[in-house]
């Protein structure tokens, strides 16, 4: 089929087959020529080979011995970093020891500068202090070593006991001249105090190293001063009574008693006038800020200068003195002796208990016979304002004192309050006296006393107190009510009753807030009898005609206007009498006003009070003679223009 084919594209196999095997013997031979002349450089090449063969093989073997040099040299690295990791460890172990070593040598060795310090030095230079550190230091670490049996400590303990010993010695005979100091005459204790404290690592030394010695000068300290303080507040609370007032409430000097009441031969002569002791005056200025921390008072210069004060203010200056030293003394002793909590709080009490005991007992005995409210009134808020500051400079030990003098305060606060109370309400009006329809000096009283207390209870509230004063207002108001029903007409008693209110009012306004509960209890009093008053007042001149307008009211309400056709001859009277007759009787009714009110401005206030329900009046009366049944009456011709009314009253305004 392919030679077919072959044919087919006009070639020859056989033919073809020859040419292309004539061409392969022809490329053969003409690549045996050339072999043949390259022959030299095939020989070359190959020689070449061979030479590079062994050099290479050479290389092998070199790399072959590098290779094994450097496995050796990898080996030997590795065996270094093996034995310098030990090495280290070795090195910081024995660092360690030799620091451990070091510390213990350097713990357990006594330098001579520490020997020549404790031993020549006073213990006012500062070296020996700073040795004295060191040979408490020295001390704790033999004492921490021998407890783990370090065999080196018994070569040093001898020298640091006698060390010790020395140090002791001379430090308590310091420390103790120092207290001893305290005992002489006229000395200003505070300063070897203030001296000691620079010295108080002395008494950690001893606390530490001499448990004994330590006690020794704690119960020196306590015993000294202890009565140091008894002593000074003993004298200085003796020369303070000495400028007391002299004159001072008794137990007769209640609010009420009366004036012109008689004591027995043998009694004292009372105060010049009982109202003093309800007024507060100046007084409260002893709980004011600048005061109540302002220095103490000097009794002799008082005595000097011939200046007297109230218990209250003598009060302050003992307590200020008391406060002030005492704090100075629990910090002085937290820092001193090294103690707080309770400890601190029995070391102060060992310390200052019998003064403290002292004037406790001093100020229950002045209690006993003291009738003054308001001064020991004064006293409480005193001693909550000393508890508030002694709680601000972090110093609890007071707290009892203060809650053991509150004790003996509140009980006599509330028993004289309960004795004025009594006072009024056992009060026999028919024994005081003449009376007028001024006030009162028993409301006089009350109002002063009340305010004075109530503006003190301000600052800091008590609800006890408010109860009692609403206890002394009632039977105040009782007393008033009391006195009023003396008199005979109702006009009398409601002029006593407003002068009265209005006085207590005035004075609690002035002097208390505005807002208090017997402001506002006075307040209801006074508007309701001033509305009753005005309408007595009204009464005798125009009496009839609030008659006349409440009937006709009523009828009108009622609807039954009809039956005022057979009132015209009484409306004629009504405006003929109130025309020819109202300027003279708003006249009259103001001059009685202003003689019968001691304040002219409630007096201004009950007239225009007056007057305006005067116009009211008469409006009402011009609006039910608007009604058609007297609509036609002749006589309204004559009614009084309401607004002419009115610019007349206002010309009737009260003179001076």
């Amino acid at each position: 089929m392919n030679s077919s084919w072959m044919k087919w594209m006009g070639v020859d196999l056989r033919h073809y087959s020859k040419q292309v095997e004539l061409e392969l013997q022809h490329i053969e031979q003409k690549s045996i020529r050339d072999y043949i002349q390259e022959s030299e450089n095939i020989a070359s090449l190959h020689n070449q080979i061979t030479a590079c063969d062994a050099v290479l093989e050479r290389m092998e073997q070199m790399l072959g011995a590098f290779q094994s040099d450097l496995s050796s040299i990898s080996s030997e690295i590795r065996t270094l970093q093996e034995q310098s990791g030990a090495m280290n460890i070795r090195l910081r172990n024995r660092q360690a020891v030799r620091g451990k070593l070091g510390e213990l040598v350097d713990g357990l060795v006594v330098p001579s500068t520490l020997v020549t310090a404790i031993l020549e030095a006073p213990v006012t230079e500062p070296r020996f202090l700073e040795q004295l550190q060191e040979l408490d230091a020295k001390a704790a670490a033999v004492r921490e070593q021998e407890a783990r049996g370090t065999a080196a400590c018994a070569d040093v303990r001898g020298v640091l006991d006698r060390l010790r010993v020395k140090a002791v010695t001379k430090i308590r005979e310091f420390i103790l001249q120092k207290i001893y100091s305290f005992r002489k005459p006229m000395t200003n204790y505070q300063i070897p105090q203030t001296a000691l404290l620079k010295y108080r690592f002395f008494y950690q030394f001893l606390l530490g190293n001499e448990r004994a010695t330590a006690k020794e000068i704690r119960d020196e300290y306590v015993e000294t001063l202890s009565k140091i303080y008894l002593s000074y507040f003993r004298s200085y609370l003796g020369r303070l009574m000495k400028v007391q007032y002299e004159e001072v409430a008794e137990k007769d000097d209640l609010m009420g008693v009366e004036d012109t009441a008689k004591k027995g031969f043998f009694s004292k002569p009372s105060l010049r006038s009982r109202n003093t002791i309800f007024t507060l005056g100046t007084r409260g200025a002893v709980i004011s800020p600048t005061e109540l921390e302002a220095p103490i008072l000097v009794p002799h210069t008082a005595q000097r200068g011939e200046q007297r004060y109230p218990f209250e203010a003598l009060f302050r200056s003992q307590h200020y003195a008391l406060l002030d030293n005492s704090c100075r003394e629990y910090l002085f002793i937290c820092e001193f002796f090294v103690v707080s909590g309770p400890a601190a709080h029995d070391l102060f009490h060992a310390v200052m208990g019998r003064t403290l005991a002292m004037t406790l007992k001093h100020l229950e005995s002045y209690l006993a016979d003291c009738y003054d409210a308001i001064a020991v009134f004064l006293c409480i808020h005193i001693v909550l304002r000393f508890r508030s500051i002694a709680s601000k400079r972090d110093v609890p030990a007071l707290d009892r004192y203060w809650e053991q003098v509150l004790a003996l305060l509140w009980p006599r606060f509330e028993l004289i309050l309960e004795m004025n109370v009594q006072s009024v309400r056992t009060t026999d009006p028919q024994r005081l006296g003449g009376l007028d329809t001024r006030p009162h000096y028993i409301t006089r009283r009350y109002a002063e006393f009340s305010s004075a207390l109530v503006s003190i209870n301000q600052t800091i509230p008590n609800e006890r107190t408010l109860q009692l004063l609403g206890q002394l207002q009632v039977e105040v108001e009782n007393f008033v009510l009391r006195v009023a029903a003396e008199f005979s007409s109702r006009k009398e008693q409601l002029v006593f009753l407003i002068n009265n209110y209005d006085m207590m009012l005035g004075v609690l306004m002035e002097r208390a807030a505005d807002d208090s509960k017997e402001v506002e209890s006075f307040q209801q009093l006074l508007n309701a009898r001033t509305q009753e008053f005005i309408e007595e007042l009204l009464s005798p001149p125009f009496g009839g005609l609030v008659a006349f307008v409440k009937e006709a009211e009523a009828l009108i309400e009622r609807g039954q206007a009809e039956r005022l056709r057979g009132e015209e001859a009484r409306v004629t009277q009504l405006i003929r009498g109130f025309g020819g007759s109202w300027k003279a009787s708003v006249e009259s009714l103001s001059q009685d006003v202003m003689r019968s009110f001691t304040n002219f401005r409630n007096g201004t206030s009950i007239i225009q009070g007056a007057l305006t329900q005067l116009i009211q009046l008469y409006h009402r009366f011009h609006r039910v003679l608007a009604q058609p049944q007297l609509r036609a009456l002749p006589a309204r011709a004559e009614l009084i223009n309401i607004h002419h009314l009115m610019v007349e009253l206002k010309k009737h305004k009260p003179n001076f």
